[in-house]
């Protein structure tokens, strides 16, 4: 029973001094949200350690019930009349709990979705005054002024790298580098006595050092088609 009245005691003296609380709040207006919220919390508190209080006296009394049974027929039967009370009242607590735990939920909600509104608010009007100076038609203006240098830029650019001076067709230089040297091959030529005639009369078997010099001159007839087929 100590417990009991220590509990209600506690229960008593908050409610006392959130009575007075209560009438200063009154007094300017009415509670914060986050004063309800930890006035809740506290309640909230309160009301778990009742229902872990009357969890155990629901063990003790089964307990006696279970202990006494037919040989103490009334001591178990009245011992399971307050184990039913006690069941009674947390189930009360129970809903109780729910239904804090719910008001709880929506304040903070409420809570902060109202800071939300209050910094998007503050935001808007922050944006608000960095925007009061500016002219959106001058800004359109400005980019068009933008775009405009941006073209005179790539033209400048343009130009700047762009060859001047005399300009020459690359095919006709390549054409008249050919001739030149054709006309140097053929100066070449003629310069080495030009391509000697081929015998059209079978050559007679020749001796070693004639088939020897026949082998060279040979080599310096295929050495000369080489050349007259570079030339044409």
């Amino acid at each position: 029973m100590s417990k009991i009245s220590q509990l209600f005691k506690g229960s008593s003296s908050s409610n006392s001094s959130s009575s007075s609380r209560s009438r200063h709040h009154r007094s300017r207006g009415g509670p914060s949200a986050q004063e309800a919220i930890h006035k809740l919390r506290e309640t909230e508190e309160m009301l778990t350690k009742k229902q872990a209080y009357l969890e155990n006296r629901i063990e003790q009394e089964l307990m006696i019930a279970k202990k006494n049974g037919t040989k103490n027929k009334r001591a178990a039967l009245q011992a399971l009349k307050r184990k039913k009370r006690l069941e009674q009242q947390l189930t009360q607590i129970d809903g109780t709990l729910s239904t804090i735990e719910f008001q709880r939920e929506a304040l903070e909600n409420s809570h902060t979705n109202t800071e939300v509104l209050k910094n998007m608010g503050f935001a808007a009007k922050a944006m608000k005054k960095v925007h009061e100076n500016m002219d959106v038609d001058k800004i359109d203006d400005l980019m068009q002024d933008i775009t405009e240098q941006q073209d005179v830029a790539q033209e400048i650019s343009e130009a700047i790298s762009r060859p001047f001076g005399e300009t020459f067709d690359e095919d006709e230089l390549l054409a008249e580098l050919a001739e030149l040297e054709q006309e140097e091959l053929e100066n070449n030529m003629k310069s080495m006595g030009g391509l000697p005639s081929v015998p059209s009369a079978k050559l007679p078997s020749a001796r070693p050092q004639q088939r020897a010099t026949t082998k060279k001159r040979v080599e310096e007839d295929d050495d000369m088609r080489m050349l007259a087929s570079w030339a044409t």
